[in-house]
């Protein structure tokens, strides 16, 4: 019977280090009514699942519970009434939460198709980071080919996938990033800024006196103060951080909304994939314009490293050394012994 199998997942119990992390067995139910059960291939170690660990969300899951932020799997099986979908069918999820596990049971409507000749490890970067990084350039600054733009955290996998991104976009690309990392964005084209040892509004001013046409800030904190004059007439300040609580979220778009109102004509917003519980229309429009760059080898995710599923602690170990560049992808175990043969 299949109530009697079993598969694993990854909890988080209580606030701390990776190593509260558990791994626990749970039923194989039937899916429900409306639900499909979907085999799990890849899933993003990404930095919303640390800061759900420790608490630092503005909406904190309730423990004990699973992270795990988007996936791409297998439809294993469906429950009454899903239509939209078929068993075998290869699919993707914004999932926020279950993600680092061998299997997860998701409504029909969060589901949409991955090309199968995708390698899932780099599709599902797609559907974190490089939405993220394609609805702020093309969606929310609505850059053009020579735009001179700032990325403020411009190695990890979002700032990877912004370099990648912006290099097809013909933009003309400055990157805050530690010395130890510059190396990746001298490989986009981007000019590498010091945040230890140079100021970025020095170099900033000295390089584009005209000013830079958007930002896009993934660290918050005093960057936005700093760095807002840096933007030409007409120029967008996009912050896609999380602000780590309510508190600072309104903080943030407080202050966002007052910059905006700024007789100068620059502007500021924020970017969250939250607005996908609002408005899918524009991800399900954009997921598939990615899903063909990369089929086209227009683009390619960085990934630093794979790891099975289930050691899930250790990802999100080397993920909080700082130490990161690009993407950090939870496997499926045939999934990482065939990336291991191929290289």
């Amino acid at each position: 019977m299949e109530s009697s199998k079993k598969y694993k997942s990854v909890i988080v119990p209580r606030k701390g280090p990776p190593d509260v992390m558990e791994i626990v067995e749970n039923e194989l139910r039937a899916p429900l009514p409306g639900e499909a059960r979907i085999r799990i291939l890849a899933c993003c170690v990404c930095l919303p699942d640390v800061q759900a660990r420790y608490g630092l969300s503005p909406f904190v899951p309730k423990f004990p519970f699973v992270p795990g932020y988007a996936i791409v799997g297998i439809v294993d099986a469906l429950g009454e009434g899903v239509h939209s979908v078929a068993v075998g069918d290869r699919v993707a999820a914004l999932t926020r939460l279950g993600g680092y596990a061998e299997y997860i049971y998701l409504a029909q409507q969060k589901l949409f198709p991955v090309p199968a000749t995708l390698d899932p490890a780099e599709a599902v970067a797609l559907i974190l980071n490089y939405i993220v990084a394609f609805q702020s350039l093309h969606r929310s600054a609505k850059v053009n080919a020579g735009d001179a733009v700032l990325l403020i955290g411009a190695s990890g996998g979002c700032g990877t996938a912004f370099l990648d991104l912006g290099r097809l976009a013909g933009l003309k690309m400055y990157g805050l990033a530690s010395a130890s990392k510059h190396s990746i964005l001298a490989e986009y084209g981007a000019i590498p800024i010091d945040y230890h040892s140079q100021d970025f509004v020095e170099v900033i001013r000295r390089m584009e006196p005209g000013g830079l046409a958007a930002v896009f800030d993934g660290m918050g904190g005093d960057y936005v103060r700093r760095g807002f004059p840096l933007l030409r007439r007409g120029g967008k300040w996009v912050s896609y951080g999380n602000p780590l609580s309510v508190k600072g979220t309104l903080r943030l778009l407080a202050q966002l909304f007052w910059l905006s109102l700024l007789p100068n004509g620059r502007s500021a917003t924020g970017y969250g994939t939250a607005f996908y519980e609002f408005n899918k229309r524009p991800f399900l429009e954009d997921w598939p314009k990615l899903f063909q760059l990369l089929e086209e080898g227009r683009i390619r995710p960085v990934i630093m490293r794979r790891f099975p599923i289930l050691e899930a602690a250790q990802a999100n170990q080397l993920l909080e050394s700082g130490q990161v560049i690009g993407n950090l992808i939870l496997l499926a175990p045939e999934l990482l012994e065939r990336a291991e043969r191929a290289g």
